[in-house]
């Protein structure tokens, strides 16, 4: 069964540093919690998103087992949205899609994801036991961090 998660965020922030932030995969680890230990494992050039970039990574999802993911950047609209397709990975299915829109306070962004759990009905209990609540747990983390990151005032 594919299940979707949508999640949206205003942020005080221009579309530039937004794009330059989100498109970075070198910045995923700041807004991943830390007991997925998230590493980055491509080595890139540049920090430039284009249609067709594979990006290799480790995750620990569950009981600090150590997984390889990789997924490829199917679509990019620059300054617009790119959506990431898991190519490997714990997933049947996760195709997570970024959209900013500029507006009067910064830039709001919002994420969709379509995803599936492989093994069928163990997959979809798993689901309902704990890989739901693992990824909104894993979107409040994301959302604390960029509010800490991009709405704080200083004084």
């Amino acid at each position: 069964m594919v299940h979707q998660l949508k999640k949206q965020q205003q942020l005080n922030c221009d579309i530039e540093t937004a794009w330059k932030f989100f498109s970075s995969a070198n910045n995923l680890s700041k807004i991943t919690p830390k007991d997925m230990n998230f590493t980055v494992r491509t080595k890139m050039e540049s920090d430039e998103i284009f249609e067709g970039m594979i990006i290799d990574y480790y995750v620990s999802p569950l009981l600090g087992i150590k997984m390889d993911w990789q997924t490829e950047i199917t679509q990019v609209n620059h300054q617009r949205s790119f959506t990431d397709f898991q190519k490997k990975g714990p997933y049947k299915l996760w195709n997570h899609f970024h959209e900013f829109i500029p507006n009067e306070k910064g830039v709001l962004i919002k994420d969709t994801v379509d995803y599936e759990l492989p093994m069928g009905f163990l997959g979809e209990i798993a689901h309902s036991i704990f890989v739901k609540s693992k990824l909104e747990h894993i979107f409040s983390y994301r959302f604390d961090i960029l509010e800490k990151m991009f709405n704080q005032k200083t004084n």
